[in-house]
């Protein structure tokens, strides 16, 4: 039973975490503008450093907030975690023609300040706003409904929120890095759409059953 909870949280990380990996942002644009300069391991680098603020963020919750807050807190948290996901979801298809296109004239210019993908990747996820307002609401109450059920579940949610950005950052910038796109915009606009229907439906299943963790992962 441990097994296949750990599982379906490794696979509920890898989905949720790939809805936010392919909505570009200032680590898109950085990864791929260090990647036609450094080759295909610049993403994985970039990854490193985003990765790093996460486990940051990630220790604070599993062992600050779950250890503060009470269970009637930590619903409340559920709850705007859960509009917070249908929030991200609608944005994502409303802006997902706009944001394929985006991809394809990013302009990273103002990030040649360092060289190094690792500093890149930790300093475009800490200027994101989307990134803040993700892990103080949909990304907290996820996490913490996971580690409701154990820290194994709760680290491989983490862990599966990784694997997506370390798959698609990876992919990037070995595209990138031979002189061609990944996808193509219209691709990228189904998947975007894809992703954000599967944001809205989750968050609205999420705030029916945050009082039992067991359904959700």
């Amino acid at each position: 039973m441990m097994a296949i909870e750990t599982f379906r949280a490794l696979l509920l990380g890898f989905t949720v975490g790939l809805t936010g990996a392919l909505v570009p942002g200032p680590m898109l644009f950085a990864t791929i503008e260090v990647s036609l300069r450094k080759g295909w391991l610049a993403g994985p680098e970039v990854v490193i450093g985003h990765i790093l603020v996460e486990l940051m963020l990630s220790i604070l919750i599993v062992f600050g907030a779950a250890s503060l807050v009470g269970s009637g807190a930590i619903s409340a948290i559920s709850v705007i975690g859960g509009l917070a996901l249908m929030v991200f979801g609608l944005l994502t298809v409303r802006d997902a023609k706009a944001a394929a296109s985006a991809r394809a004239s990013s302009d990273a210019s103002g990030l040649k300040f360092t060289s190094n993908p690792v500093t890149l990747g930790l300093i475009t996820s800490v200027s994101n706003p989307y990134f803040w307002i993700w892990w103080l609401t949909a990304g907290s109450a996820l996490v913490l409904k996971a580690h409701e059920l154990g820290i194994l579940i709760s680290v491989a949610f983490i862990l599966g929120h990784w694997a997506a950005d370390l798959s698609w950052f990876t992919a990037v910038s070995g595209s990138f890095s031979r002189g061609k796109a990944l996808l193509s915009q219209k691709m990228h606009r189904y998947i975007l759409y894809a992703c954000g229907i599967f944001l809205i439906i989750f968050g609205f299943y999420f705030m029916l059953n945050y009082k039992s963790p067991a359904q959700l992962f």
